[in-house]
């Protein structure tokens, strides 16, 4: 069994502590990646995904959002705003001095990479965009807003598993599938009810033609909450965009798929090979 070392920082962002692993490999081949989590999850989502992508000379940043995993809560409280999480990211890489990484996100995750590349894509060296329509996402908010008013309901947890288990493809093993629905149960759920109020909300559509940077975006054939028409849109939207399909797999990539490190690693490699 391969034990990768992994360096854990605490950092004062916009004054509170923020998380993030760091992974440097041993062989750089001088990129650094961002991988940014679902709603209401955290960097242990890429547990899967970290070693190997360092094994491919990738350093591997994996920050835990405000109020998600180990960081501390927003000042303001639980965020309902995508684009103060692309603000948090940008700052978290100004206090490591990270210049023209790529950022790659899943859901609310992938729609952050979106806002980072329309508003700050002179920074990055590419971004993927992993299950994340650009439009609002199709949740009820009156329904999310009432459930704010009651997110401890024991039932909550339940609802996280039977709807993590709907959106995993049909090629992830049972066992796999059952495994990534209970570590999922561990969110809290003020967090993500208000993640999903964001991901409700925040429309990136109007800046995709603004996207300065090559940008992929990945859909699951069998993901029931994103329209991979609506997905594919996007990437015809963005000046170097790219569309991808997954067919059998559902909404985390990352953890239902065996070899999603060197799958990255070929979306990244297309993505350079097609720069003038």
């Amino acid at each position: 069994m391969t034990v990768h070392t992994v360096t854990a920082h605490h950092l004062v962002l916009h004054d509170r502590i923020g998380f993030v692993q760091d992974a440097a490999p041993r062989e750089p081949n001088g990129t650094t990646l961002v991988l940014v989590h679902t709603a209401g999850q955290s960097g242990v989502q890429w547990r899967h995904a970290l070693g190997p992508l360092s094994e491919l000379g990738y350093r591997v940043l994996v920050p835990d959002l405000p109020g998600h995993g180990h960081s501390e809560p927003a000042p303001g409280g639980a965020v309902r705003d995508l684009r103060e999480y692309a603000d948090w990211l940008v700052r978290l890489l100004e206090v490591l001095e990270v210049t023209r990484p790529v950022v790659v996100g899943c859901s609310i995750g992938g729609k952050i990479a979106q806002d980072l590349a329309a508003r700050y894509g002179d920074r990055l060296d590419a971004a993927v965009s992993m299950c994340a329509e650009s439009g609002p996402g199709r949740v009820q908010l009156h329904a999310l807003e009432r459930e704010l008013e009651d997110s401890a309901a024991a039932a909550r947890a339940d609802r996280t598993h039977l709807g993590t288990r709907a959106v995993v493809g049909r090629r992830v093993a049972r066992g796999r599938a059952e495994l990534i629905a209970r570590m999922h149960c561990r969110e809290d759920p003020l967090v993500s009810t208000s993640d999903l109020i964001g991901w409700g909300t925040h429309d990136v559509r109007p800046l995709l033609p603004r996207i300065p940077c090559p940008i992929t975006f990945v859909a699951g054939e069998d993901d029931l909450w994103v329209d991979a028409r609506s997905v594919a849109e996007s990437a015809r939207q963005a000046p170097d965009g790219r569309f991808v399909l997954l067919p059998g797999y559902g909404h985390y990539p990352m953890e239902e798929m065996d070899d999603f490190a060197k799958v990255l690693d070929g979306w990244l490699g297309e993505m350079k090979e097609g720069r003038p």
